[in-house]
């Protein structure tokens, strides 16, 4: 399910779009932010970053959190806010398709799920399993569905949003048509997002050279599956070709399935060498000693599902991160090293760990 940009029409162009903006990834929420300026960007600190929210929903899954709150909602942004995080996480697109085949517009995608106006019954929503089952979506916390500006207007101001733009994988997209859905979604954000820190991210190599393209107010990361999966495009088939799409079409950074950076570790100095930041995501993030490699490998956040165990987990890594020598304090709260140093009890502990991980 993704949240729906604007009503379908046309958009012609932006009026105003910045062209060198000081832009802070950091959220208001917490101190330290770092400036961004044309292609000078640093992530500051370890952000956490909540998965649709307050986390996705799994709806066949035994743990009752996974299907708490319905995720890409404003309920679970406002509930995910509430919580330590940097940013939430969640979909975007311009126009919705149903079975990638009727178009809907913007009446026929909220008339799904809860309706606002009392008494009223809304068609039912139903959701594909990766068995291929179509179940209820069926949450503890159910919400109506929402467009970009209503989760711009209802959600916390100080909460960063990390918004994917969302196409389909199979799909091969013309240029004007992906012109016309990123300038819908990109004139949204000018309008509302004031002083909201903002990151876009997209699997679609193309769309993220065109959203680069199209403003330089915020970064822009590419998603991978970092070789999980294989597709038809190769710039989406491992971690090195996500590495050389960003540098050609300066791109801030990557975001990258965790499984994928656990089996290609030595990658992850080709991308901080390379002044790109990089984030991860997946069902392993989740699981804190997983978190904890990241953090001792440099990495530069998580998008995460349990959000409130997680925020608790990385709290007391980054407490536990200070460095002290013979001239006292050297690393401030939640600074992360470049290259980190490891060790011999923490270069073991990875070496056991990392290939359980993975297997899972």
């Amino acid at each position: 399910m993704a949240l729906k940009a604007v009503h379908v029409s046309d958009v012609s162009s932006l009026d105003i779009v910045p062209e060198s903006p000081s832009f802070s990834l950091y959220s208001t929420r917490f101190s330290d932010g770092v400036e961004m300026s044309g292609a000078e960007f640093k992530v500051p600190k370890f952000l956490v970053i909540g998965h649709r929210g307050h986390g996705m929903n799994a709806l066949q899954s035994l743990d009752r959190r996974m299907k708490a709150i319905k995720e890409n909602s404003i309920t679970s942004f406002n509930a995910a806010a509430s919580f330590p995080i940097d940013y939430i996480e969640f979909d975007v697109q311009g126009t919705l398709f149903e079975k990638r085949i009727t178009e809907l517009c913007l009446c026929e995608f909220l008339a799904y799920g809860p309706q606002r106006e009392a008494g009223k019954e809304g068609k039912a929503l139903l959701r594909r399993n990766k068995d291929g089952k179509i179940v209820q979506w069926d949450v503890e916390q159910d919400d109506t569905l929402c467009t970009l500006e209503e989760v711009f207007l209802n959600v916390h101001p100080s909460l960063g949003f990390n918004i994917e733009l969302k196409f389909d994988d199979h799909t091969v997209y013309e240029q004007d048509y992906l012109l016309h859905v990123l300038k819908a979604i990109l004139k949204v954000v000018f309008d509302h997002a004031k002083d909201r820190p903002i990151i876009f991210s997209t699997f679609q190599p193309d769309a993220a050279s065109l959203v680069k393209k199209l403003q330089s107010a915020y970064p822009v990361f590419f998603l991978t599956n970092g070789g999980c999966e294989i597709y038809e495009d190769v710039r989406r088939n491992s971690l090195e070709e996500a590495l050389k799409l960003c540098l050609e079409n300066g791109l801030e950074g990557i975001v990258s399935e965790i499984k994928g950076v656990f089996r290609n570790p030595g990658v992850v100095t080709k991308i901080k060498e390379s002044q790109l930041s990089l984030l991860t995501y997946g069902a392993l993030n989740n699981v804190p000693e997983a978190v904890y490699i990241q953090h001792l490998m440099g990495i530069d956040g998580v998008i995460v599902d349990l959000v409130q165990e997680i925020t608790e987990v990385v709290a007391n890594l980054i407490t536990s991160a200070m460095v002290v020598d013979e001239e006292g304090l050297t690393e401030g709260i939640g600074k992360l090293h470049n290259k980190p140093q490891f060790s011999q009890k923490e270069l073991s502990f990875l070496l056991n760990l990392i290939p359980k991980l993975i297997q899972l």
